[in-house]
């Protein structure tokens, strides 16, 4: 997928990049963002909520009243949760929300939300920004120029600049992120991806060693299937000599 570098002004620069198809190009799998965005919202949970029980509650222990002969019901202490300012039955207990996700689902899940972004065109491309002091309003008028101002706008930068930061971390609808922070469900829930040409070569690289790694993958299996039919064969075939030390021996 070949996109064109714009300049802070909007206008194209000349330069192009490739974004790779191993990333910007697979086939969505649709269950595989559903478990991915499930996982962040839960992480989100503190799992601090906390009811004290009637163990835990203010109050003495000692019998209301003796158990039988009163006429009325049987009592035990004070802290019963029949009774106001009793423990809580079953109430919530700290826990964590934590969901496990394999490495390769959630790399699946990302490359499936951004191959969502690239279908609908939803990318784009803007050079290095070389901003000197914090300044909101010349961030929004360049977001204004790249056709892009008034939507949610997932802003990726390849490292942390403190100047680009300060300028847009007061607009709602811009999220600024690295690279390396780039979660499935900051993409999905984006309307554009605007990424600066650093980060967009950084994912040329990227897919370039996962390249690298399927080949070395591919030999290794290679040579494994390789080496194991040579040991099945040896097996089979009959060791040279057998059948002659046998008639000697009769």
């Amino acid at each position: 997928m070949q996109l064109d570098i714009l300049n802070i002004k909007g206008k194209k620069t000349g330069r192009t990049v490739d974004l790779p198809e191993e990333i910007f190009g697979v086939e969505p799998n649709n269950h595989v963002v559903y478990l991915a965005v499930k996982q962040h919202l839960a992480a989100q949970h503190q799992g601090t909520h906390k009811v004290k029980t009637r163990a835990e509650v203010k109050g003495a222990s000692r019998k209301l009243h003796r158990q039988k002969g009163t006429g009325g019901s049987r009592k035990g202490n004070i802290r019963n949760p029949l009774y106001k300012g009793g423990g809580t039955v079953f109430g919530p207990k700290p826990h964590g929300y934590d969901i496990k996700l394999n490495r390769k689902v959630k790399d699946l899940a990302k490359m499936s939300a951004l191959s969502y972004k690239a279908k609908d065109n939803a990318i784009v491309i803007v050079e290095d920004m070389h901003l000197e002091i914090p300044k909101t309003k010349d961030f929004m008028s360049m977001l204004g120029s790249l056709q892009v101002a008034g939507k949610k706008v997932l802003f990726v930068l390849p490292e942390y600049n403190d100047n680009v930061y300060m300028s847009l971390r007061n607009v709602p609808t811009i999220n600024g992120t690295l690279l390396s922070d780039v979660n499935t469900y900051d993409i999905i829930n984006s309307d554009v991806l605007v990424m600066t040409e650093s980060a967009a070569k950084i994912f040329v690289e990227e897919a370039t060693e996962i390249e690298e790694e399927t080949k070395a993958e591919t030999k290794t299996k290679v040579k494994a299937e390789t080496k194991s039919k040579a040991k099945a064969e040896t097996k089979t075939k009959p060791k040279a000599g057998s059948k002659t030390k046998a008639k000697e021996k009769v």
